[in-house]
C-alpha cells in the first residue's frame, strides 16, 4: 500500500481546535479502510518555528515553495488571525494550484477568507463563518455562499471556524478514509456524546 500524505499548512496564530479532529483521525487507523494509508506532514511559508494561537511551538516539515500538488493527497489550511491581516497569500495560491491539478483543499475559518481574496470561491458553493465576513473581502462568489457548517463542492472543502467537526467529516468523505457506516457512527459519537455511536463505531469498526 502506498503511503498518502496529507499536508497541514502552519503559521503564526494558527486556530489550534480547527484541525484537531481531521488529523487525529487520519493518524488513528481504526475503522479506516486501509489502516496507515494516510499521514500527515506540516508546511509553512519557511521551514522556520511558527506559534500557534494556543501558545504551541510548531517546526514545519518542509516550506511552501517545496510542496507540490502530486505529492499530495490533500493541503489542509487552517483559519487564524494572520488571514484578516491578509497574510498567507502564498499558501492560497498553492491552494489554486491544487485545484487546478485537481488535488482537494480543505480551508476552514480565516482561510476561506484567504481563498476568497485569491478568486478562488467566486464560482464553486462553498461557506465560511458567515456571508458578511466573506463580503468584506470583496470576493465576487456570494451567489455561491451556502448557511451551511461545511460545505464539499469537487475537491473543495470549506467550513465555520465553530464546525471542525463536520470539517473533518467532510475531509474524511473525500478521501475515503472509512465506510459510510463507520463515518456516521464516527460523527454521532464526536457530536452527541451518546455511548450508543461509541458501540456502533466499534462494531463497524471491526
Amino acid at each position: 500500500m502506498k503511503k498518502q500524505t496529507v499536508h497541514l499548512f502552519v503559521f503564526d496564530t494558527m486556530s489550534d481546535w480547527e484541525y484537531g479532529y481531521l488529523v487525529a483521525g487520519l493518524n488513528n487507523p481504526l475503522g479506516q479502510k486501509l489502516p496507515g494509508r494516510f499521514r500527515v506532514k506540516t508546511v509553512g511559508l519557511t521551514d522556520a518555528p511558527v506559534k500557534t494561537a494556543g501558545g504551541l511551538r510548531v517546526s514545519p516539515d518542509l516550506a511552501l515553495d517545496k510542496l507540490k500538488p502530486r505529492h499530495s493527497a490533500l493541503l489542509v489550511l487552517p483559519g487564524g488571525t494572520a488571514w484578516d491581516r491578509k497574510k498567507n497569500k502564498e499558501a492560497a495560491q498553492l491552494a489554486g494550484n491544487f485545484l487546478a491539478e485537481g488535488v482537494a483543499v480543505a480551508a476552514i475559518c480565516g482561510a476561506t477568507a484567504g481563498l476568497a481574496r485569491a478568486g478562488l470561491l467566486d464560482d464553486v458553493p462553498h461557506t465560511s463563518n458567515s456571508k458578511d465576513y466573506l463580503a468584506a473581502t470583496g470576493y465576487q462568489g456570494a451567489a455561491f455562499y451556502r448557511q451551511k457548517p461545511a460545505v464539499r463542492s469537487g475537491k473543495l472543502i470549506t467550513a465555520s471556524a465553530m464546525r471542525p467537526l463536520e470539517f473533518a467529516k467532510e475531509a474524511f468523505a473525500a478521501l475515503d478514509v472509512y465506510a459510510d457506516d463507520v463515518l456516521a457512527a464516527w460523527y454521532g459519537l464526536y457530536k452527541t456524546g451518546d455511548a450508543k455511536y461509541f458501540e456502533a463505531f466499534m462494531k463497524a469498526a471491526a
